[in-house]
């Protein structure tokens, strides 16, 4: 699993090349590529779905525990299925979508980024390897989101989507660590038999919120809902794969993953069936009034994320069965419908509903495509989606004592899912041809391929329910709640209750689809107060943070040299300060035996000399001079005490020192003094802490016995191991190498940073 998950980022680094070298037939590699995937782990489908998962370890960092480890089972499995096989359909659908743009090429490289790391998050069986594959979707939906980074309003969602997942990336990350803190590892498998432990620690109500944060804010929940419709200003590929089928689903995949080691409690429980129900309801009802398709598609995916959730909240056998069904379902029917509105899109210039119909003579395929999953999404037989809302009433009417106002909401948000049906699949093709319409025709072949296989698949899972996805239905219980359902997957269930409530929710969907020109007449002029949008309170923050941003820059950055020391020393003397008194403060003892001799004497009054010259001498040489003499005396006190190589050192960077200043001497202006009584006085204020600090602190170490292993380890193996008699060198250069090389590094790069200044000519650069 590792070497494919590093084939996948390699193949996406080249793939840009690789457009621009094959054109048009790049295609062909475009969906070759996630195919290879999907077949590839399908070669483990039936050891998966024998309940024998495939798990693979390889050791990252041992001092610490850390392995890079991956775990293939029946939910992993059914989301590599997911994230592969839609991935196939866009990039094939890609390939002619994108052709006209100028930057195309790098758009494969970024979505190939994005499913590799979509991949790494359902593999990943070690918490922290999660989080960086969690972290690169971030990065990666990012850069696909503000791919038509010309507009504005694509940076601007671009940025929306990234603040919001990346602070909850951060929650996440926090939740991980108190886990870890209190399992002792970070291995999820190992959490399997730790959930008394767990539930019952006094930080699992931390651990609770920061985790369900991280999940709620990828899977747009409520309150964080409101990135998600901003993002369609992607191009339709991303939103089809995106936000649909992989990125929104990764919270999902979150909660359900560590339902079984954290869930099973009421606060658990309890906060994602709210959560999920309120999401459910309340995208609904803000669906009814869009017009774009994309946006239609957006707010009804919120709808069904919110259903997602809420089952899992339900945990019953029969909740984690609609789940797994209408993950399924969903996945493929909003692929669907989001590649069907990026070829109206394509093919018409608009995506305003309002403004099309009587296309199925021009576009038939799209039509039969458009309409297989807007049966689904509906809830008709024999679609798969109609299996996946069966299952859901019926968990839902199994709650208690809340089942009948959850079964309301329920029926509530399916009906408006019909709506937006009735407004995407079925909408813009019926009626008569508009005039403005006469010259469209059908899409490119590369686009209806992909859609339709999706679609057909919806179908073909619809009659034969129990034939693939029923043994990975079990498989994945047992990774969500740790047992087999028993329950076998079936298209009909006979006349019924839930039956009953199918019908409902479609003529309520079909009477709400017939009088929505009547009730958003009724509505115009009707707005929410800014108050409860959860959007305003994002951009009042995102204001309030640049405006405190820009204040601090201005009081901190103000191009005055002397504030920043003065900002960063005492950012170092007063937290340092308050942590030595806080515990004890001071305890100087001089040595007993204390003496000076003459020649120590007379160096020290020769530093006290000319640092008292450099600071009142008027003229540029005598400072030089004064510098220079203060340098060479602090380098003879090296000598004195034992430290030739610091002193040649020291000896080297002062004679640089003259002669650079030197030889500016003559390009500097005139020698002036700028400063104020109060900024000397600053100035003065900031070198006696330091100095009064660091005097105290030598003193303090002196005075405390230093007696340490790892000194008398250096002393005793650096002749031996390190081949060296200098213990220091040999401790920089071999047994902290890679901090040196850090050093080395981060010098080489400053270097190129004053070379790339030296470049700079008057309006441009080279």
């Amino acid at each position: 699993m590792l070497a494919l998950i590093i084939t996948g980022f390699a193949v996406s680094a080249i793939a840009p090349y690789l457009y621009r070298l094959l054109k048009a037939r790049f295609v062909w590699f475009g969906v070759a590529f996630p195919l290879a995937l999907f077949a590839t782990f399908m070669l483990r489908y039936p050891q998966v779905v024998s309940g024998v998962p495939v798990r693979e370890s390889w050791s990252w960092v041992p001092s610490l525990g850390l392995d890079l480890s991956f775990v293939l089972d029946g939910l992993s499995l059914t989301f590599v299925m997911l994230v592969t096989l839609i991935g196939a359909a866009v990039f094939l659908y890609a390939s002619v979508y994108l052709r006209h743009y100028e930057e195309a090429d790098r758009f494969f490289g970024f979505i190939g980024m994005f499913m590799t790391s979509m991949l790494g998050v359902v593999l990943a069986d070690n918490m922290l390897l999660l989080f960086l594959f969690w972290e690169l979707t971030s990065i990666s939906s990012f850069l696909l989101i503000g791919f038509n980074h010309h507009a504005a309003t694509s940076r601007a969602s671009a940025l929306r989507a990234l603040l919001v997942t990346g602070a909850g990336g951060l929650a996440l990350l926090a939740g991980m660590l108190l886990l870890g803190s209190v399992t002792g590892s970070f291995e999820i498998s190992s959490f399997y038999a730790m959930n008394d432990l767990i539930t019952s620690h006094r930080l699992y109500p931390a651990i609770v919120a920061l985790i369900l944060v991280g999940a709620f804010t990828k899977s747009a929940q409520f309150p964080f809902h409101f990135w998600l419709p901003d993002a369609m200003a992607a191009p339709s590929p991303v939103s089809a794969y995106l936000h649909s089928a992989t990125m929104v689903k990764a919270g999902i995949y979150l909660i359900a993953r560590f339902n079984h080691e954290i869930g099973g409690t009421a606060l658990w429980q309890d906060t994602i069936l709210v959560a999920g129900a309120t999401t459910m309801i309340i995208a609904g009802l803000l669906s009814y009034r869009q017009s774009d398709l994309k946006r239609l598609l957006a707010y009804s995916t919120l709808s069904v994320l919110g259903t997602l959730v809420m089952l899992l909240g339900i945990g019953s056998k029969l909740a984690i069965k609609a789940f797994f069904i209408y993950l399924i379902a969903h996945s493929l029917y909003k692929g669907t419908l989001f590649l069907v509105a990026g070829t109206l899109d394509h093919e018409t210039g608009t995506r305003d509903v309002s403004k099309l119909g009587g296309l199925w003579k021009a576009m038939p395929v799209t039509v039969v495509t458009a309409a297989l999953a807007s049966f689904s999404m509906m809830g008709v037989i024999p679609l798969i989606g109609f299996i996946g809302k069966e299952t859901l009433y019926k968990a839902v009417l199994e709650v208690q004592p809340w089942g009948r106002a959850l079964i309301v909401l329920a029926v509530v948000a399916s009906a408006f899912l019909v709506v937006v049906t009735f407004l995407v699949g079925f909408r813009p093709f019926l009626g008569k041809p508009r005039p403005e319409l006469q010259k469209v025709h059908e899409a490119p072949v590369a686009m209806l391929v992909g859609p339709f296989i999706l679609a057909l698949s919806g179908l073909l899972l619809g009659l034969f329910p129990d034939f693939f996805i029923g043994k990975l239905l079990e498989e994945s219980a047992v990774s969500i709640i740790s047992q087999r359902l028993g329950i076998e997957i079936e298209l009909w269930h006979g006349f019924n209750l839930v039956l009953l409530l199918s019908f409902v929710t479609l003529l309520a969907g079909v009477g709400l689809y017939l009088l929505r020109p009547h009730i958003l007449s009724r509505m115009e002029g009707l707005h929410l107060p800014g108050l409860v949008k959860p959007s305003i309170w994002y951009e009042q923050a995102l204001s309030g943070m640049l405006r405190f941003a820009a204040w601090l820059t201005s009081s901190l950055q103000n191009g005055d040299l002397r504030r920043y020391l003065a900002v960063i020393i005492f950012s170092a003397l007063i937290p340092a300060g308050l942590m030595l008194f806080s515990a004890g403060g001071f305890s100087v003892t001089l040595p007993a035996d204390l003496s000076v001799t003459p020649y120590e004497i007379a160096l020290t009054v020769i530093i006290v000399l000319a640092a008292g010259l450099l600071l009142t001498s008027n003229s540029r040489l005598k400072a030089i001079v004064s510098m220079g003499v203060l340098g060479f005396g602090v380098g003879i006190i090296f000598i004195i005490y034992g430290a030739p190589d610091v002193a040649l050192t020291t000896f080297a960077i002062e004679t640089l020192n003259v002669i650079l200043f030197v030889l500016v001497l003559a390009h500097l202006p005139k020698f002036t003094s700028r400063s104020r009584v109060t900024g000397r006085l600053r100035d003065g204020l900031t070198a006696a802490s330091a100095g009064i600090f660091m005097t105290l602190t030598v003193l303090q170490v002196t005075s405390t016995d230093m007696s340490s292993r790892l000194k008398e380890y250096f002393g005793s193996a650096s002749l031996p191991d390190g081949h060296g008699r200098n213990v220091v060198n040999v401790i920089l250069v071999d047994f902290r190498a890679l901090d040196t090389l850090g050093e080395i590094t981060v010098l080489a790069i400053a270097a190129i940073g004053v070379f790339a200044l030296l470049k700079l000519r008057t309006g441009k650069t080279d």
